[in-house]
């Protein structure tokens, strides 16, 4: 049976999709990390929604937003050298 996917978070950019692409790969955990870029109006959404989105099935919705909110507060730790 073919599981569901739901959207989990809003990525913020590029590199948050990456990294946590990483992570749960490493974990094996389902996922879909879709970009709102659109060549068409160059980029125009993610100016408003954000990078892209990730989603994934119901069982694994709270492990992965585990896993963004350390990342994002990783992130904002590291201050600019």
């Amino acid at each position: 049976m073919k599981e569901d996917y739901k959207k989990v978070a809003t990525l913020e950019h590029e590199i948050e999709a990456r990294l946590l692409d990483s992570i749960l790969n490493e974990r094996n955990v389902p996922h879909l990390i879709t970009s709102y870029y659109d060549t068409a109006y160059d980029g125009l959404y993610q100016t408003q929604k954000g990078w892209g989105y990730i989603s994934a099935p119901d069982a694994y919705l709270e492990e992965i937003l585990e896993i963004i909110a350390i990342v994002r507060k990783e992130s904002q730790g590291r201050s600019p050298e």
